[in-house]
């Protein structure tokens, strides 16, 4: 089973470059996308019908969104964490299957100036208990843009960022709580080393100098983890400042 995760920076905008080549190569079992700024009505519908979609829009237009593209058709699929106060932005979907939950995430940015660190900070408590709690009925898989480069080999320059949104103690803190209440990040299973990134800088060539962070990841409940076989980064699909990530599981 292949799932993969990408933050497409806007769905409308990769399906005009190379969506729909992306998802007849990879052909994953279930593609979680988050940022597509668009509702279902706002796309034409030309992916293969081997796939049921499902969507989380923000209730503000052409903002955050995420999707999931499943061949298996989950058992339910549920918007949101149950809290009002994150629930407007379209940012967490969950589907279950009869083995696992799946939860796609696309994760509060703290912003420039650290204006949304505090509320980052809640959600970070708040998500974990919501994936807490469904653990308790099953595994989970959760995916998607994090926000966060959790260790100093997670980006191309740590010393320069280590006040920055995306590197604080604060969120590499939460990353770290989430770690401890027993989620594996999956890539760091397989690669030990450093210069693996997800997301690159439009400004100043950074792509191709791989002047990067890693802020998109899967994990899993530990109860997965014998079934984990694979864990991987395309950097080399371009169509947005993100690249795909994934697993395979037995």
């Amino acid at each position: 089973m292949k799932l993969i995760s990408w933050n497409v920076n806007g769905l409308r905008a990769v399906l005009k470059k190379n969506f729909l080549d992306f998802l007849a190569k990879e052909d994953p079992d279930i593609l979680c996308l988050q940022e597509t700024k668009c509702t279902p009505d706002d796309v034409e519908q030309l992916w293969p019908a081997t796939f049921t979609t499902y969507w989380n829009t923000a209730q503000k237009k052409g903002y955050s969104g995420t999707a999931i593209f499943t061949k298996a058709k989950p058992i339910s699929v549920s918007l949101g964490i149950n809290c009002p106060e994150h629930d407007m932005e379209g940012r967490v979907l969950t589907s279950e299957y009869p083995e696992f939950f799946l939860v796609n995430v696309y994760v509060p940015n703290s912003k420039r100036e650290l204006t949304r660190l505090a509320y980052r900070q809640q959600w970070d408590c708040d998500f974990l208990s919501y994936l807490k709690k469904l653990e308790k009925k099953k595994p989970v898989i959760f995916c998607g843009d994090l926000n966060v480069a959790h260790t100093e080999i997670d980006l191309a320059n740590p010393k320069a960022n280590v006040k920055n949104h995306g590197f604080t103690p604060e969120e590499r803190a939460g990353f770290s709580t989430v770690i401890k209440a027993g989620f594996i990040d999956t890539f760091r299973e397989f690669e030990k080393g450093g210069g693996h990134y997800s997301w690159w800088s439009p400004m100043g060539g950074a792509r191709s100098r791989n002047v990067g962070w890693r802020i998109d990841y899967f994990l899993i409940s530990s109860a997965l983890r014998p079934r984990l076989k694979r864990a991987f980064i395309q950097p080399n699909i371009p169509g947005s400042d993100h690249c795909p990530v994934g697993i395979e599981l037995s």
